[in-house]
């Protein structure tokens, strides 16, 4: 029975965040995918400003993992886009329920793969001046989508 779309969930940033300030939000769709669960995995990651206007497509494949640990990947490659790049607000779209309960503290993270990528996130999410992250189904998030599956297929030596 598919879900409905979470809430967004606003963290705000510890008050030691140090940098050049953003006042506009960045938004990041991404998708982390396994064919297989394990198999060879990938993330695509669709980041774009305020406007609408396309700053980066990330695709990268990861070897053989599970979809949760590619899933947590994306999120931690839009995070480390907005932290390189100077942007300090961001909106996290994804397709993992699993993944936006965990950040958002609802669920525990039990897995002892997934906890170390989930520490990891959780500390970049400090250094943000802001950071929501949403559920949305998988169709409304087809381009981060294509992209995971552009990395699969490299990966595979498709395509």
């Amino acid at each position: 029975m598919p879900s409905s779309p979470t809430q967004p969930s606003l963290f705000p940033a510890s008050s030691t965040t140090s940098g050049p300030v953003s006042g506009t939000w960045i938004s990041a769709h991404c998708d982390g995918g396994a064919r297989g669960n394990p198999g060879p995995a990938g993330i695509g990651v669709l980041i774009q400003d305020a406007d609408g206007v396309v700053l980066a497509e990330l695709s990268e494949f990861l070897g053989i993992q599970t979809n949760n640990f590619a899933e947590y990947s994306g999120l931690l490659a839009a995070l480390d886009f907005a932290l390189q790049n100077g942007h300090r607000r961001l909106r996290v779209v994804t397709d993992s329920e699993l993944m936006v309960m965990q950040i958002q503290g609802s669920y525990k993270v039990k897995s002892p793969i997934l906890r170390p990528l989930f520490d990891q996130a959780k500390k970049k999410i400090t250094q943000l001046e802001a950071f929501e992250i949403s559920h949305a189904l998988r169709h409304k998030n087809k381009d981060a989508d294509r992209l995971a599956n552009q990395a699969m297929d490299r990966g595979m030596k498709r395509g």
